[in-house]
């Protein structure tokens, strides 16, 4: 975390984590900062703070808004010491790094409807990444993950290292090498390796003890855990180019379906364009298959860098699901060897079979 330290009129206002500080004249603003002049505009400037990013966003002030005597067009990144002009104003910025549990947050690496990771650095210099629970009314969502990553112990699953509980979220093992969504397209021999340390994971998550809540409150062991958002994204890559599965958000345990309370009835989540069909149509009751088919979906994107099914501006993603067959996968890449072809279409079908044929042409 970082604590900023603005200096307005000899007054410090700290801000620690993530905020919006409104500076200007209006009694209202976060930051109040007056000259004798009044050449600064009620609501001047904005300081957004992403530890460990500072920025200075122009709120379309008359004057402008100035970092050490330039003024800046639209934002600017702010470090420690510098100096921002308002009108006849000045506020000094400090920038503090701090440690929290231990860490010291580098960067933001991303952030989902829950949660937002981070890039942090341990007391003994090792980089891991941090995730902590930002949606209010998701507690119980953030906390069935992070029961669900501490329980699972793989080479090909991202490592969970321990919990926090303030703010709430846990620390887990760093890929350095991005997702594969952040590369690609991949040739096959390069592609297929990687998506059978993928199956791997998946093979283990499936017949893994995994804790379950009851609707009641009550708990007990779980056999087997559904994934249910296996997408480009969640392949995690290690910097020497191991594949780790990662984001267990939305994993259930499937032996316990529909009790333990962790996703309500009809609901949809994930990604869409990489569900199978049947994951749509019953997504609570999710089974191990629905795992493998969207893991040959990644596959075939990762071959072609297109989703198996088109998706037309405008389209609803689920319609396109529940209406569309794939789109077989030689018609996207006519070079792609029939054999390879023929069990990848398969998988994507609607015979749950075609999921053990595809695991098997893995191995």
């Amino acid at each position: 975390m970082a604590d900023v330290v603005l200096t307005a009129g000899g007054t410090e206002h700290t801000f620690t984590g993530e905020a919006d500080v409104l500076l200007g004249r209006d009694p209202e603003c976060d930051v109040r900062v007056t000259d004798d002049r009044r050449r600064v505009s009620r609501r001047h400037c904005r300081v957004v703070i992403r530890p460990p990013r500072v920025v200075v966003r122009d709120l379309g002030s008359h004057n402008g808004t100035y970092v050490n005597g330039t003024r800046i067009d639209g934002e600017r990144d702010l470090r420690d010491g510098d100096e921002l002009g308002l009108g006849d104003a000045v506020v000094r910025v400090a920038i503090r790094t701090v440690s929290h549990n231990g860490l010291t947050v580098l960067r933001e690496l991303g952030r989902g409807a829950q949660g937002v990771v981070h890039l942090a650095r341990e007391t003994d210099g090792r980089l891991v990444a941090v995730k902590t629970l930002t949606a209010p009314g998701a507690t119980a969502l953030f906390r069935r993950e992070l029961d669900c990553t501490a329980a699972l112990r793989h080479p090909n699953i991202v490592r969970f290292h321990r919990s926090l509980a303030d703010p709430l979220g846990f620390v887990a093992e760093y890929c350095a090498g991005g997702s594969v969504a952040d590369h690609g397209p991949y040739g096959i021999e390069v592609a297929v390796p990687l998506v059978r340390q993928a199956a791997a994971a998946l093979r283990y998550a499936h017949t893994a003890a995994i804790p379950v809540v009851h609707a009641d409150g009550s708990t007990a062991v779980g056999r087997g855990l559904v994934h249910r958002d296996i997408k480009p994204e969640n392949l995690l890559l290690t910097a020497d180019g191991r594949l780790k599965v990662g984001d267990f958000g939305l994993a259930k345990a499937y032996d316990q379906a529909g009790l333990s309370g962790r996703t309500p009835s009809g609901a949809i989540a994930g990604s869409v364009a990489f569900m199978p069909r049947r994951q749509v149509i019953d997504y609570k009751y999710a089974r191990p298959e629905v795992d493998v088919q969207a893991l040959a979906a990644c596959l075939y994107w990762m071959l072609t860098g297109a989703t198996p099914r088109d998706f037309p501006p405008g389209a609803d993603p689920v319609a396109v699901v529940l209406r569309e067959p794939p789109v077989p996968i030689r018609k996207r890449l006519p070079t792609l060897p029939e054999p390879a072809a023929s069990v990848v279409d398969a998988a994507l079908g609607e015979d749950p079979a075609s999921a053990a044929a595809f695991m098997d042409w893995l191995a």
